[in-house]
């Protein structure tokens, strides 16, 4: 169903994907709009239990188009290093292809926590607090992911 990544010998490894998720602050997320065109938009994350979370508003662009078909794309890039004399980039990357639900009671919680263990990891008590009061007013959605490759070059 997935085509075999072509450069064999830029291909990360587990570990290595694993390592880049976990580190990555952004990805975009990319799903099809109901007028036929692609739609790419950065968005924060966590990879938690083999799986993209992210958050968002409970009405948008997004949620329609995943309610409408939810098979999506995710990619990352980090460690770039541009080098100008060589008219290359040193980079990794991972590309996912999952599909996307939204999720609710304790995973919803969890990923919340998640979230929060992740970008303000210095405010875990300000930030449960804060998932309590704020939770249902966000909508957290899953990417199960069904392909995912890494790729880098150093």
């Amino acid at each position: 169903m997935f085509k075999e990544m072509r450069r064999k010998e830029k291909k990360l490894n587990k570990k290595d994907i694993i390592s880049l998720l976990e580190k990555t602050n952004y990805g975009t997320l990319s799903i099809c709009l109901d007028n036929g065109y692609a739609y790419g938009v950065p968005v924060n994350f966590v990879y938690n239990n083999e799986a993209i979370y992210f958050h968002c508003a409970k009405e948008g662009q997004k949620i329609q188009a995943i309610s409408a078909n939810n098979k999506v794309s995710f990619s990352i890039v980090n460690n770039i290093e541009l080098l100008p004399s060589k008219f290359d980039t040193n980079y990794e990357s991972v590309i996912i292809f999952g599909k996307a639900y939204e999720v609710f009671e304790n995973e919803k919680k969890e990923a919340l926590l998640a979230f929060i263990n992740k970008y303000s990891k210095d405010y875990i008590k300000e930030g449960k607090d804060y998932i309590e009061k704020a939770h249902n007013k966000t909508k957290v959605i899953k990417i199960e992911i069904k392909h995912i490759d890494g790729k880098g070059q150093k």
